[in-house]
């Protein structure tokens, strides 16, 4: 439970404010702000959601009064975030003992991505300008003095950050020398003082992960060679060098997750591999022999790929292992750990329950628990005392009783293969009325999977009646390389195809009127959007593309320096654009191309300052359909990037959103 934090940006995988005046800003905007639609038009969008609901959006999509709590190692403080009248999510440190609160960390313009404890008297956290995802790394101390930026270097993103135990030092991963490629620093996190560990040489061939002890020592890293060949390296403790001990194929996976510093052997790690099996599982290895030792877990249906490790107090033993299959599981390993998970059973029953923080004696744990129906409760379990208490409940005006259901599905796609999903199903659906859709195809495409949970999303559109389809279409993460590795070279084909029968599986299942069926999802799930209306134009009554992709080649002309070095990759997930007959394929399944068989209603939205679909991929859906007379209507924020994360603009997208699907279901 003691892991070193992290803040993860993943480069492999490609995809999961205030209203401006564009007529007279318009130089000064990304994109064209003069295709933009006018406040008057969303607002009348937003008129089309009439009715007597129990529930409105900012029910959904109001952040928490206060949310994610940790405790100092020292279990002397509890923080949290608290929001303030102007939707700021400030950090606030309670000290246990005397109950005094002090603002720690202070929310301006930008959001506040992610903060932690980096030692029991300072804090950490990150933040961008406006969406555009270059993120710095921020400490304060608990009273919020002695703030520093940490990366303070203009266009430059942090990858990794660990943090070194006891000492006043993490080591951040960023791209300060080169934009398209990441290095190590030791950063000292009270002055600021920084030294680069390790050079990162070859940018046609870079190192694009590093392994580190829990000393902050480079142990390994790997190499992406020529684009698709990962190429591991490990260094023997006796001669100092790093030699090679994996070379594997980039769609192979040989992941060192972390050092076993419960063994007395230092070459001893946690991998997670499926050079031998289907679906990655978790073994003990031997680095230096370059042999696996024993396996640790593994699961014949769904991928594994996560354990949780003790801290120094119980000598690093391993916890738990987990993973995500129907629902999310958890497998207890330790003694200690299987007495607090029987305890979280009896107390919480078939919900989902999380370790989230926890102090450096174990002592005191913060528990989020969670269902399909739950959006979220905080609890403080006392080990000692073996006392559970409940600390917040994150969404107190959702009553449990009034959400939908969450229901995992199955079924075979017209070529055989079994798909995984979700179906949230209104009461009226539960009760036998047929009931609109939407179908909600996820982002990544590649790598990412939807869950059981909660989903204020599909909770939302169950509050008016609509059923919402979640399909895990083959190339989604989860279900062994092979699954994942059918998709490869179909996006817009057969993994179109998977999400249309997905759509026939609910319809015969007596769920879903099938003269109304909408389709919306963000970043692939928006080209998906796009596809949908051109692929299969019968089968939707409308559709809401977020942040999607809608020209390929414009997509891989825009990708941010740092994807660079993934575009071999890219290729072979998407297509070969430098092969005649695989961008022939590309131009037929890239949106812009195909606007004539569009001709259902469409909503189109955008975070201008996104890195990853940049704004002209929405601009020019737009402005195609508008050019052939199909008005369209276009919601751009110019303080959001890939996807909205700020109150205000999330609320009125939802709103619009909800206006779209009304307006459209009752023609």
């Amino acid at each position: 439970m003691n892991l070193n934090s992290k803040i993860l940006t993943t480069v492999h995988i490609v995809i999961s404010a205030i209203m401006i005046n564009a007529q007279s800003t318009s130089a000064k905007l990304p994109g064209d702000p003069t295709l933009v639609s006018s406040k008057a038009t969303l607002d009348k969008l937003i008129s089309y959601d009439k009715g007597n609901f129990k529930y409105k959006v900012e029910d959904y999509f109001a952040r928490p009064k206060a949310s994610q709590f940790k405790l100092s190692p020292d279990g002397q403080y509890l923080s949290y975030k608290e929001k303030d009248r102007d939707m700021k999510n400030h950090v606030y440190v309670k000290d246990l003992k005397t109950g005094k609160v002090t603002k720690a960390l202070e929310e301006k313009d930008d959001l506040i991505k992610s903060y932690g404890w980096l030692n029991k008297k300072r804090l950490f956290y990150t933040q961008d300008k406006g969406g555009n995802e270059n993120l710095h790394l921020y400490a304060a101390d608990v009273d919020g003095k002695n703030l520093k930026d940490l990366t303070p270097f203009e266009g430059v993103k942090i990858g990794s950050v660990n943090i070194i135990k006891d000492t006043d030092f993490a080591v951040v991963t960023m791209n300060k020398n080169n934009k398209q490629i990441f290095e190590p620093f030791k950063i000292n996190f009270v002055t600021g003082e920084m030294t680069q560990l390790f050079e990162n040489k070859d940018p046609k061939n870079p190192i694009d992960d590093y392994l580190f002890d829990k000393e902050g020592n480079l142990r390994g890293y790997t190499v992406l060679e020529n684009g698709l060949t990962t190429k591991t390296y490990y260094k023997d403790l006796q001669t100092g060098k790093f030699n090679l001990i994996k070379s594997t194929d980039w769609k192979d996976t040989f992941n060192v997750m972390r050092f076993n510093d419960n063994s007395k052997n230092k070459d001893e790690a946690y991998v997670v591999t499926n050079l031998d099996s289907d679906k990655s599982r978790i073994v003990l290895y031997d680095l230096k022999k370059n042999a696996v030792i024993k396996e640790v877990y593994s699961n014949p249906t769904f991928d594994v790929s996560s354990v949780s490790v003790a801290g120094k107090n119980r000598n690093y033993e391993l916890d738990y292992i987990s993973y995500n299959g129907i629902k999310n599981e958890t497998i207890p390993v330790s003694n200690f750990y299987k007495e607090v998970d029987a305890k979280l059973k009896s107390e919480f029953g078939d919900k989902q329950f999380y370790v989230v923080s926890s102090d450096d004696n174990d002592s005191k744990l913060l528990v989020v628990v969670d269902s399909d129906k739950l959006y979220g409760k905080y609890y403080e379990y006392n080990t000692k005392t073996n006392n559970v208490k409940l600390l917040l409940d994150l969404m107190p005006q959702l009553k449990e009783e009034d959400m939908a259901e969450m229901r995992p599905i199955e079924f075979k796609s017209r070529d055989g293969l079994t798909i995984h999903g979700y179906i949230t199903l209104p009461k009226a659906a539960v009760d036998g009325k047929k009931v609109p859709l939407i179908v909600n195809p996820h982002g990544g495409p590649q790598g990412i999977r939807d869950s059981w949970g909660f989903n204020p999303e599909t909770q939302l559109f169950a509050s008016r009646g609509y059923a919402t389809l979640q399909v895990n279409f083959r190339i989604s993460g989860g279900y062994g390389k092979e699954f994942q590795n059918s998709g490869y070279k179909q996006i817009g084909r057969k993994a179109m195809d998977d999400v249309e029968d997905g759509v026939k599986y609910a319809i015969e299942q007596g769920w879903v009127d099938k003269d109304k069926v909408a389709i919306y999802g963000g970043s692939h799930g928006g080209y998906a959007t796009l596809m949908g209306l051109i692929k299969t134009p019968d089968l939707y009554s409308c559709g809401v593309d977020y942040v999607g992709v809608s020209n390929i080649f414009t997509f891989f002309d825009s990708f941010p320096e740092y994807w660079k070095p993934y575009k071999e990759m890219v290729k072979q997930i998407w297509y070969d654009l430098d092969n005649p007959e695989e961008a022939k394929i590309a131009k037929e399944v890239s949106p812009v191309f195909q606007i004539d068989k569009i001709k259902k209603p469409l909503f189109v939205v955008q975070g201008a300052n996104d890195p990853r679909v940049n704004i002209n991929e929405s601009d020019q859906i737009v402005k195609a359909l508008r050019n052939k007379g199909f008005e369209v209507p276009y919601m751009v924020k110019y303080d959001e990037g890939h996807g909205f994360g700020k109150e205000k603009n999330r609320i009125e997208l939802y709103k619009s959103m909800l206006g779209f699907f009304a307006e459209n279901f009752n023609k």
